[in-house]
């Protein structure tokens, strides 16, 4: 049996949150607390297997909360977030401080009783439950040295493209990769990780505030840069194509791909029909088998497979799946993904 606390201070948000929850087999709300000093009280005689958490919350929010949770509990947090500019930054922070993963608050709270709320809130909290590396910390170590800001207008041509895709866990583990690439790398960089509308634009924002690469949110037509890197926005599947001596994003709304859009199998799979690049695929942290399909295509056109190893990964499921195709190159911990990418294309 799955031991859930709820935190929010909305009575009403509380309830809805419950009655979703106990109408699952195995999974029970045994404390709910209305902001995050209950929280902590609650914890302690509780002992809850997952947290769901607001971050708007009077007498102790929710970030403080978090960081106090996962400095004295090995206990996983899902982190309740809004879908505005501001609770999209809240929540990337959330992420980098140490939260399991987030779910986005519908617009319209009646929405919440909607099936794919029910579902996303039901999977994540087993997907935590479950989770052998329960709380990984952040790596507070891992410091970037600050942005020289400059605009991407390198048309030097590149040799390689370098597809990396990643979900739950992912955030962070972006965070301890894409700081880490020169600049200078013969290569040009496009990444999906599965997040809703606002947060991917405030993921690159963060990204790029703190990478020596210049990053931005994925446009239509948005032509290629080397030591560029490129984010999926969220509810859009992301493609690369050839259009006469450049290469180009296409973004469209065609169907969901395994429920998700954007999708690693749609922007690897169009990667991997470039013929005159080098691709380097990358699959890290995250719940699923998204990836699967295209690392598949990208070894049949000759490219490279990287795939973050079981002990560093939040959540093992895309890795794992990707191995299971027999196509991978090398499994490594996420502290050396970025050296694999700088050794195999060279700056």
């Amino acid at each position: 049996m799955i031991k859930v606390i709820i935190v929010d201070d909305s009575p009403f948000m509380r309830k809805i949150l419950r009655r979703i929850i106990e109408n699952e087999d195995n999974i029970v709300v045994v404390g709910e607390a209305k902001n995050g000093q209950e929280a902590l009280e609650c914890i302690y005689t509780l002992k809850p297997d997952v947290i769901t958490l607001d971050i708007e919350m009077p007498v102790m929010d929710g970030l403080t909360a978090l960081r106090k949770i996962i400095d004295t509990f090995n206990i996983p947090v899902i982190m309740l977030s809004s879908y505005t500019k501001e609770g999209a930054q809240l929540t990337l922070k959330a992420l980098e401080e140490g939260a399991f993963d987030f779910i986005p608050k519908p617009t319209n709270i009646f929405k919440t009783e909607g099936q794919a709320f029910k579902q996303e809130l039901i999977s994540k909290i087993k997907v935590a439950a479950e989770s052998k590396r329960r709380v990984i910390k952040p790596n507070k170590s891992n410091k970037s040295k600050p942005k020289v800001t400059h605009m991407c207008v390198n048309n030097e041509r590149f040799e390689y493209l370098i597809a990396i895709g990643t979900s739950t866990g992912g955030p962070r583990a972006l965070q301890d990769v894409i700081p880490l690439i020169p600049k200078s790398i013969n290569a040009s960089i496009v990444v999906v990780q599965h997040m809703p509308p606002k947060f991917t634009k405030s993921l690159a924002e963060r990204l790029n505030s703190i990478s020596q690469v210049d990053v931005f949110e994925g446009e239509d037509n948005l032509i290629l840069k080397r030591g560029c890197c490129y984010i999926a926005p969220g509810d859009f599947h992301m493609k690369v194509i050839k259009d006469n001596d450049v290469y180009k994003l296409k973004l469209d709304k065609t169907p969901h791909v395994k429920g998700l859009r954007p999708s690693v199998d749609v922007l690897m799979e169009s990667v991997a029909k470039i013929k005159d690049l080098k691709i380097i695929g990358v699959i890290m942290t995250g719940m699923g088998t998204d990836g699967a399909k295209g690392v598949i295509e990208i070894k049949k056109a000759n490219g490279y497979i990287i795939v973050q190893d079981k002990e560093s990964s939040t959540v093992f499921g895309m890795p794992k799946a990707a191995i299971k195709t027999n196509c991978v190159d090398k499994i490594v911990p996420l502290n050396r993904i970025a050296d694999e990418i700088i050794e195999i294309v060279g700056v």
